[in-house]
């Protein structure tokens, strides 16, 4: 299963319904009729609202107009099942999500480049969620799904050797070897990283790194890394950035789990990928079923 795929419906739909809430709150349709304030002005010439919105529209009014449709029927469909969603069903599936990702940034950054917010995705979480409670007691997996996706997926499944690393990066040598002066005197290396990392995506949390595996970033930082012992402090670093000072606190062997260990987690990976599957027709025939009127194009035509 492709766990990127899976997401992009949810990202999508959310973002689209941001925009749209935005700039028909801010810019709502006007009638001819009525005055109208100008947006903005270029040499003196007016750019109105009616041109904005209607600009706005044409760009991906249709788009969202119809994610919202989408979202009205589940809502519907969600209230004749008596299907209920709670906050604790948002944060689960959030929670999914963000195990997609390589880590918080990561999916903190995906949240950046949609221009959204923690926020905005779990108040756009509603309808994703509720699809799922509709259609997950239409779903079955057996036993030799889960163990033929365990046996041609091994591969990813392993967990290669960790350490728990944190690091202080600085400009120069000379500045590391200040810092490891100030370490072998007793100096609290998180309070260091505070103080003194350029590292803004660490400083604060005292340099901590988490766990890496080898081959997710600079080979010579990884290489320091898992030569040092738990507990150990390395010398200055020289990598791509500048001079780190790197601490390592555990270590962990690489290890291959059982079926047993991993028969939840495939399960709900294969439940997931065959809603995501089963949605698109439940969907196209809601839609069949359903009496919808949509006037957009009418409503730019007399705008």
């Amino acid at each position: 299963m492709n766990s990127k795929n899976n997401r992009t419906w949810v990202w999508t739909s959310s973002a689209l319904l941001v925009v749209l809430i935005a700039y028909a709150s801010v810019f709502p349709p006007v009638s001819k009729n009525n005055d109208e304030k100008a947006v903005a002005k270029v040499n003196g010439v007016e750019i109105s609202t009616t041109k904005l919105y209607n600009a706005l529209v044409a760009s991906g009014g249709a788009q969202t107009l119809d994610s919202m449709i989408t979202e009205e029927l589940i809502s519907q469909e969600s209230k004749k099942a008596g299907i209920q969603i709670t906050d604790a069903d948002v944060t689960n599936e959030i929670q999914t999500i963000k195990a997609t990702y390589g880590s918080e940034d990561e999916f903190n950054q995906a949240l950046a480049n949609y221009g959204m917010t923690l926020d905005d995705l779990k108040k756009n979480m509603q309808s994703q969620v509720t699809l799922k409670k509709i259609l997950e007691p239409q779903v079955t997996v057996t036993d030799d799904e889960i163990k033929k996706y365990y046996d041609e997926n091994l591969e990813s499944l392993k967990v290669p050797a960790q350490v728990k690393a944190s690091h202080i990066s600085v400009a120069t040598e000379a500045e590391a070897n200040a810092i490891i002066a100030k370490l072998k005197s007793g100096g609290d290396f998180a309070a260091l990283a505070k103080e003194s990392s350029t590292d803004a995506a660490t400083k604060d949390k005292g340099g901590d790194l988490g766990y890496i595996s080898a081959g997710q970033g600079d080979p010579v930082f990884e290489a320091a890394a898992f030569a040092l012992e738990t507990g150990g402090v390395s010398s200055a670093v020289q990598t791509a950035t500048g001079y780190d000072v790197i601490k390592v606190t555990d270590h962990k062997a690489a290890s291959t789990p059982t079926l047993a260990d991993k028969t939840a987690t495939i399960k709900q990976s294969l439940v997931d990928q065959k809603i995501s599957t089963l949605s698109q027709t439940w969907l196209e025939q809601k839609k069949s079923e359903a009496k919808i009127e949509n006037n957009l194009a009418d409503l730019t035509k007399t705008t």
